[in-house]
């Protein structure tokens, strides 16, 4: 049975811990190893391996933008009133170089806006050496708790 901290502990957790423990299948799939985490900022790295690729051994675009969605939605986690949810409604997209194979990628999100319903965030994928991939901006929806 998986780990589920009572709301009180939840509240005290660092949210880089938070990040690590919540269960979240696919950004496990795509490889994604959260670094740093606040309320301002998620950090996280992925390597390109073979199976995220496209032909000729670039990363493909989709995921790359699955990457940035998954930071972009750990940091509204991370600003959400208690027992509140959220879903993506909105990505937008600008690739601005491959991510060749084996490369290792940090993404790094920030909010534009944390509204009452809805957050913006700003996911920059960058390569080891600096190179900008993609720029990514997304609207997340806040979901209310289900009572």
């Amino acid at each position: 049975m998986a780990y589920r901290p009572t709301a009180r502990v939840r509240r005290l957790m660092a949210p880089l811990d938070r990040l690590q423990r919540l269960n979240l299948p696919f950004a496990e799939l795509l490889g994604v190893v959260f670094v740093s985490a606040d309320k301002d900022r998620v950090i996280a790295e992925l390597t390109v391996r073979d199976a995220l690729c496209t032909r000729p051994a670039v990363m493909h675009g989709g995921a790359i933008m699955a990457f940035a969605d998954t930071l972009g939605a750990a940091g509204t986690i991370l600003n959400l009133p208690e027992g509140a949810g959220t879903t993506t409604i909105e990505s937008k997209t600008n690739f601005l170089a491959g991510a060749p194979l084996g490369a290792k990628l940090t993404g790094e999100a920030t909010p534009v806006h944390r509204g009452r319903r809805t957050q913006v965030w700003t996911t920059r994928i960058t390569t080891a050496e600096g190179r900008l991939v993609a720029l990514v901006t997304q609207t997340q929806m806040v979901l209310d708790a289900r009572t």
